[in-house]
């Protein structure tokens, strides 16, 4: 099997040291493999597979001879893809920066692969949240068209970063100790005010927009339009983060043109790739962060109809945020191009 130059971009963050260990984990057929960050970062080691890596500080000509370049996210995404595109490499992106470019295709490789072929050198991941909802609606959506998606999200605070997560230990520890927490993080370190998450939820991920919903809430409704390529569906988000490590929940509600059974649903989402059904409410069967943490698929219970329009469903979906909603999406983009002669 041919061997590709992977480059990794943002190497040291969740995503970057997510993406290495499931090209350890899925045998990824790389041949040299940089790995590289701000400047902040340039210097570290990072041993794997038996070899030592000093991460490079990233630059225009660091993607030359580069045949593949996963981009963990963030604003480095805007400076340094058109530089690998320009040196020949195909850009995967888990930033925002390109997912409504309409020359930029945005992939979940199970939902929409036949998109890929439209790159023009770069290939956006979409949101975490958005990831896992497609996931479960795809099966369904191929039963009967989708009028309308109400879901509103229980997202964990490793998707705002390993501050986060520090943030809620250290508050966790403050409270169990009698001490004052601190919050400089959520809902967002931007922002001029903080929320303490440890026992608490926070109804804001992201900036507020327009209408009082926030960007979050928005990607979600315009992703999801893309990624199924249609743009009549209604589709309304509440996005909240928990006091949850890792792995996002969504409550998803589904209004659909025709009648679709509650069987029928289950069986099109146990056949799907990538989706586990965990529904047995009599035994108490059903997704939860605590099991699906550090898993690579989508699993969906609480499966039941919505006796409140003709033809309603309601799901409840779980997924790991930094597996499947980015750095596993992004990977088994690479790998489809690759078993189809892509690249």
């Amino acid at each position: 099997m041919k061997k590709y130059n992977v480059a990794i971009l943002g190497a040291t963050g969740a995503v970057g040291q997510e993406f290495l260990a499931l090209i350890a984990e899925r045998n990824f057929p790389f041949n040299e493999l940089k790995l590289l960050a701000s400047k902040r970062s340039a210097g570290k080691v990072i041993d794997f597979m038996g070899k030592q890596y000093i991460v490079e500080e990233a630059t225009d000509d660091s993607f030359k001879n580069i045949d593949i370049a996963l981009f963990a996210g963030g604003a480095a995404s805007k400076t340094f893809a058109p530089a690998a595109v320009k040196h020949g490499a195909v850009v995967i992106d888990n930033s925002s920066a390109f997912r409504m470019d309409p020359n930029v295709p945005l992939i979940v490789p199970e939902v929409n692969p036949e998109a890929i072929r439209s790159h023009q050198g770069i290939i956006a991941n979409p949101n975490c949240s958005t990831i896992i909802m497609t996931m479960a609606l795809k099966p369904i959506y191929d039963l009967a068209k989708i009028k309308r998606i109400v879901v509103s999200t229980y997202q964990a605070v490793s998707g705002a970063g390993k501050e986060a997560i520090d943030e809620l230990d250290h508050q966790v520890k403050a409270i169990v100790e009698n001490r004052p927490t601190e919050a400089n993080i959520l809902p967002s370190a931007s922002l001029p005010k903080h929320y303490q998450i440890a026992f608490n939820l926070l109804p804001q991920i992201d900036v507020f927009v327009d209408d009082g919903y926030t960007k979050e809430e928005m990607k979600m409704v315009h992703e999801t339009h893309k990624i199924l390529n249609d743009y009549n569906i209604g589709i309304t988000a509440t996005t909240v983060r928990v006091p949850v490590y890792r792995s996002h929940a969504e409550s998803i509600n589904i209004e659909l043109e025709d009648g679709v059974s509650v069987d029928a649903a289950r069986k099109a989402l146990e056949s799907f790739p990538g989706v586990i059904v965990q529904d047995n409410p009599e035994q108490m069967v059903y997704p939860m962060p605590l099991f699906t943490s550090n898993k690579d698929e989508v699993f969906v219970g609480r499966i039941r109809p919505d006796h409140t329009v003709a033809h309603g469903l309601n799901l409840w979906v779980v997924g790991d945020q930094i597996r499947k909603g980015a750095a596993l999406n992004a990977l088994q983009i690479a790998e489809y191009m690759i078993n189809h002669n892509l690249l």
